[in-house]
């Protein structure tokens, strides 16, 4: 089963072509590509949807041709295509779902319209096999930050998730108070490598609740009162930089670490998948290697940690190759709750 996937739900256009064997649930990465629209985002602070639009609609059709030439394949190999219809930008979707619909058109090809989120929670399959149900991920980006129950594909339990900013948001809004470029949390992470975390004592909003829901708004405003103590982020020096940095970080990972192995213990769930483009956080995987004895940890590669078309085709051939109908009615959404998902098995039944 080929299968081309398309990934514009935000930032980063992505395409890849993914081969998978029905029989043994297993496939391999036959080509892939993702183009980054960082830099043009960076001089507004953050990304402009409408921007980013107009960036998928100019690097969508060359890529989904690189990637077929690269595979050796023409359109009358391809089964499917995948293509994440939400949750995300509704403009950015739309570029994906309408290149999609009308490539099914014209070359009688059906058309599976993937959640953005099961993408990232089926990751893990991408290395060849998924972790034992149940498992339990932590998907934490610039957008999401959620504790999520697998108990199969298509059945997932939300049994956590920030209250107000996500951790990815977090770092970006702590980096431009440190005075550092966007997006931040790359910039955070460097400079942490030389800094004093221990120098900064910052807060660790909810970690003590009894519960596995998060909060990084009032880690945001310490750090903007810490640096409004020092004169402002013009006036820090570059070891105070340095430092604050890795308070952040070092702040920040204690949190979702401490969270996401509470919830292995109480769902009794000893195997934990993190997701997201957070999940390339060196240090958040250092912690959860050092603290997380008794849990398996499941972790995707650094490429595929942020958006990625390879993500995107796995989940389709997780859902559909299982043998569940490609949907006759289908649109982009740009809110899509989880838990609006099903298993396949009762997609056939029906």
């Amino acid at each position: 089963m080929n299968i081309l996937a398309i990934e514009s739900s935000c930032d980063e256009t992505a395409v890849a072509l993914y081969a998978g064997d029905a029989a043994t649930g297993c496939g391999r990465i036959l080509a892939e590509q993702i183009a980054s629209q960082i830099e043009t985002h960076a001089r507004f602070g953050g990304v402009v949807p409408e921007v980013a639009s107009r960036e998928h609609l100019a690097a969508l059709p060359p890529m989904v041709d690189a990637v077929m030439q690269e595979a050796d394949l023409g359109w009358n190999h391809i089964d499917a295509i995948a293509v994440t219809s939400g949750p995300g930008l509704m403009g950015a979707l739309l570029v994906g779902t309408s290149f999609a619909r009308a490539a099914a058109c014209v070359h009688g090809i059906p058309v599976l319209p993937v959640h953005h989120m099961e993408g990232h929670l089926l990751a893990p399959g991408l290395a060849g096999q998924l972790p034992a149900f149940p498992f339990i991920t932590l998907l934490v980006s610039g957008g999401h930050t959620m504790l999520v129950r697998v108990d199969a594909i298509g059945s997932y339990s939300l049994i956590g998730q920030t209250l107000d900013d996500a951790a990815g948001e977090c770092f970006d809004k702590s980096a431009r108070l440190l005075g550092l470029p966007y997006p931040g949390g790359p910039e955070v992470a460097r400079l942490a490598r030389d800094g004093d975390a221990s120098r900064f004592p910052l807060p660790r909003p909810m970690l003590n609740k009894d519960n596995l829901d998060f909060s990084f708004s009032g880690l945001k405003t310490a750090v903007m009162y810490a640096v409004r103590k020092l004169g402002g982020s013009e006036a820090l020096s570059d070891q105070e930089r340095r430092d604050m940095a890795a308070a952040i970080e070092e702040a920040i990972c204690d949190v979702l670490v401490s969270k996401a192995l509470r919830a292995c213990r109480q769902q009794r769930a000893p195997r934990l998948v993190i997701a997201g483009g957070v999940a390339a956080n060196s240090h958040l995987r250092g912690l959860l290697a050092s603290r997380g004895k008794g849990v398996e940890l499941f972790l995707p590669e650094l490429r595929h940690c942020t958006d990625n078309a390879a993500m995107i085709a796995y989940a389709a051939f997780a859902r559909y190759g299982a043998g569940a109908p490609a949907p006759a009615e289908w649109d982009a959404r740009p809110r899509w709750p989880l838990h609006e998902l099903t298993p396949p098995h009762t997609l056939i039944s029906n």
